[in-house]
């Protein structure tokens, strides 16, 4: 069966093609030898599961030590039952350590009281063991509250005895820093962590531009089939060279697009997967977008999507977000969207229930030649916000982004046309950026908000520098949504007029 670019699971050598796992993990084997404990955190699907268990195969090929991945998954439907999450947590492992030579698996779990099973367990098996025993437990983040600090605590009390008698390294495996489940046990910690004897803090970059070179040289060394530089270049700017994005990139490249090999693939066809992928919300992103409802991600993301500054949002916060892999730091140190596709999903994702209602729009903004008539699309989006837009605003958990994502559900509704909405967003520019192209056609469109003061002077100076760098036959939309209380319905605040930026441009203003 030929390699392929996976997007699900475990790499397997054989199966898919994939870069030395533990690459991306070079302090990893120094702390299984000094007998530390520590733990691995990355995003979703970015390769933690294969590496561990890479390692643990080799360790335990070796002959050094007794080695496997175990997982406490099994548990997650147990938040506070102590004993019962232990009780299956224990079963997993034993049908994992199967895997394992017969004579490195655990020996019966021992009686114990619950609050200490895992413990006592993992004690006999140590002392079983023809080997030390290292250990790396997956998916730490599927438990929490109680089961999770009696874990951690039973790992703690056994961590003296190491490695005599308990298992000589473990490392915990999952989303986030540990330190950051514990802050969020029960709301909040007040006492010492549990897991003090934590060593160091792994975690996994992504790939480079040149290991995306290398992965996808795999595929034309199997198929004949090459990448072009520049379309190595696009997957890497396009996905931030996260390794779920980089693969699942490739694929609708070399199995949707491009499948019979008769042709090398370039830029756009990396554009046209990346598009793809953003409409159909696979998977991994899907998952992703699932946590834009939690209000430690929506008060960061909100300020990202409206321009406003983070204000109280505290570090712990912003890093929990940057852990999930939704947002990155940048080099002077502020937050963006982690990757060009994100930045498209997330939006949409936001958007789904105003876009749904902007689905029953018939195309008026288009003339009988299909192409987009500007004067038209202002005229349906009055109407269109008119109507609907104080109802979705109101029923929106993002409620200082809301006329925002309306907005921007208004647009895909144009983009499915054939047009192509492009976006940017960052916290502190006071602004959201939009530009809708279709065809010959393109609409530059300032987002501003009035609480205090009127924007509209600040509004018409940043358009117009937006408009400089766009053909002289761009349109030119600032949008001012009126946030001030005790203001009157928009149907009836909603306006629209021209006028002039500094330059000396007409552009349309949009008072809603």
């Amino acid at each position: 069966m030929p390699r392929r670019f996976n997007v699900s699971g475990v790499c397997h050598p054989a199966d898919h093609y994939m870069l030395p796992p533990l690459r991306r993990l070079p302090g990893v084997r120094k702390l299984v030898e000094d007998n530390a404990y520590f733990d691995l955190h990355a995003p979703r699907q970015s390769g933690k599961t294969t590496a561990v268990r890479t390692l643990a195969a080799e360790l335990t090929a070796e002959g050094r030590c007794t080695s496997v991945v175990l997982s406490i998954e099994t548990a997650s439907a147990m938040p506070d039952e102590v004993g019962a999450a232990e009780l299956a947590i224990l079963a997993d492992w034993r049908e994992r350590a199967e895997r394992l030579p017969p004579e490195l698996r655990p020996p019966p779990w021992p009686a114990a009281d619950a609050g200490a099973r895992i413990l006592t367990g993992l004690a006999a098996w140590a002392k079983a063991s023809p080997r030390p025993l290292v250990l790396f437990v997956d998916e730490i983040d599927a438990i929490r509250d109680a089961p999770l600090i009696s874990v951690l605590r039973q790992l703690r009390s056994g961590f003296s005895a190491r490695p005599q008698s308990f298992p000589q390294s473990i490392g915990l495996v999952g989303m986030r820093d540990v330190r950051d489940y514990l802050m969020q046990a029960g709301g909040h910690m007040r006492t010492a962590s549990p897991f003090i004897i934590k060593d160091e803090s792994l975690t996994l970059r992504n790939f480079t531009r040149d290991e995306v070179a290398e992965l996808y040289a795999q595929h034309t060394a199997d198929t004949g089939q090459a990448f072009e530089p520049a379309a190595v270049d696009r997957a890497f700017e396009l996905s931030g060279g996260h390794p779920w994005l980089v693969n699942a990139l490739a694929r609708q490249m070399v199995e949707v697009l491009v499948p019979g090999r008769d042709r090398a693939l370039g830029a756009a066809d990396a554009d046209d997967a990346a598009a793809l992928l953003v409409k159909r919300r696979d998977t991994h992103p899907g998952s992703l977008s699932a946590r834009l409802e939690e209000p430690r991600v929506r008060a960061v993301m909100e300020p990202m999507l409206t321009g406003d500054s983070l204000g109280g949002v505290s570090l712990q916060d912003q890093e929990y977000v940057v852990d999930l892999g939704l947002i990155r730091r940048t080099p002077p140190g502020g937050l963006d969207v982690a990757n060009p596709v994100y930045r498209e999903i997330m939006p949409r994702v936001l958007a789904a229930n105003p876009r749904a209602t902007a689905a029953q729009l018939a195309p008026t903004w288009l003339r009988s030649d299909g192409q987009l008539d500007p004067n038209n699309l202002l005229e349906s989006f009055l109407a269109f916000w008119r109507r609907h837009g104080e109802v979705l605003m109101s029923s929106h958990p993002y409620h200082e982004a809301a006329p925002h994502l309306v907005l921007m559900a208004f647009l895909h509704r144009v983009e499915n046309g054939g047009g192509r909405l492009e976006r940017e967003f960052a916290v502190g520019t006071g602004r959201m950026d939009l530009c809708l192209r279709c065809g010959p056609v393109t609409v530059a469109i300032e987002l501003k908000v009035w609480r205090r003061r009127d924007p509209l002077d600040e509004g018409l100076a940043q358009l117009d520098k937006r408009l400089a760098a766009l053909p002289a036959d761009t349109v030119g939309w600032l949008v001012v949504f009126d946030r001030r209380p005790d203001q009157p319905p928009v149907e009836d605040r909603t306006t629209a007029s021209t006028a002039r930026t500094p330059a000396g441009r007409e552009v349309v203003v949009v008072r809603a």
